[in-house]
């Protein structure tokens, strides 16, 4: 997989173009959801798309802000008004998505990005999975207690996901978490959620509720997206534009730049 920077001739503005073998795994997951023109502050946008015979180029908006994960790295953990607007940022496109019968199975800070403004715009749907079934199992390497267990699971995986990004956005590291991944596993499986002191009372309440092992007592969407209040509706956006071809000929429209930034 490549992303590409590139310039549209038409109106010099910057993409990102995501490069796929057609053989790849996982490809007609990430097909699939963004050919749903998902429209969603806080979730990247498809533009345009076209293919060869190998590969597949999704025109993506370009994401400047870097990854949540580069910024934890550098400032090691954030404030918690800080972390709670992000945290309500993701809650709001994870909600949509689920709002659409897509379980996201992927969040990381990895694949948190931020734009030039501040807010956050999930990427990477590789692992989105359509229409999940509470009895569908699969084989993913999900961190929640169902999964690592191999028994069924819906979106509250998703949840714990949330659950485990603001607690490393709060303390620095994941929960549980352990170089020695047997020890880690098992303090998902089976410890208890560790709080250190000197954070609130709110904070420590919604990650014991979000990393809860057993997914049926898990928050669910309606406590948790009440934040939603605290997020704009006028986030600025890259304008929408029309057409996806299948042709070569979409080459046309766009200079790649040829920088140590082209691969982003």
């Amino acid at each position: 997989m490549q992303v590409l920077l590139a310039k549209l001739k038409a109106d010099s503005k910057f993409y990102a173009v995501k490069v796929l073998q057609k053989k790849q795994k996982n490809i007609m997951a990430e097909r699939n959801v963004l050919l749903k023109s998902l429209k969603h502050p806080f979730l990247v946008r498809l533009h345009f798309s076209f293919q060869t015979a190998e590969k597949l180029y999704f025109v993506l908006d370009y994401v400047n802000g870097g990854e949540l994960f580069f910024h934890l790295q550098k400032e090691r953990c954030f404030s918690e008004p800080r972390a709670r607007f992000y945290a309500a940022e993701v809650a709001s496109a994870i909600g949509y998505l689920h709002s659409l019968n897509i379980v996201y199975r992927d969040l990381k800070p990895e694949n948190i990005l931020f734009d030039s403004q501040g807010h956050v715009v999930l990427t990477d749907f590789g692992l989105c999975k359509e229409g999940v079934e509470p009895e569908g199992t699969t084989s993913t390497s999900y961190l929640a207690p169902e999964v690592l267990r191999k028994e069924a699971y819906d979106r509250t995986v998703d949840w714990w996901c949330l659950g485990a990004v603001i607690y490393e956005m709060i303390y620095s590291l994941p929960p549980f978490y352990s170089r020695d991944v047997g020890e880690m596993y098992d303090g998902i499986l089976h410890k208890a959620l560790p709080l250190p002191p000197g954070k609130s009372e709110a904070v420590c309440s919604l990650l014991e509720g979000l990393l809860q092992k057993d997914q049926h007592r898990r928050l669910g969407p309606s406590p948790t997206l009440v934040h939603k209040k605290m997020v704009s509706n006028s986030v600025s956006r890259t304008p929408e534009l029309n057409g996806s071809s299948s042709s070569n000929n979409a080459f046309n429209g766009f200079s790649f730049v040829a920088t140590e930034d082209s691969f982003l």
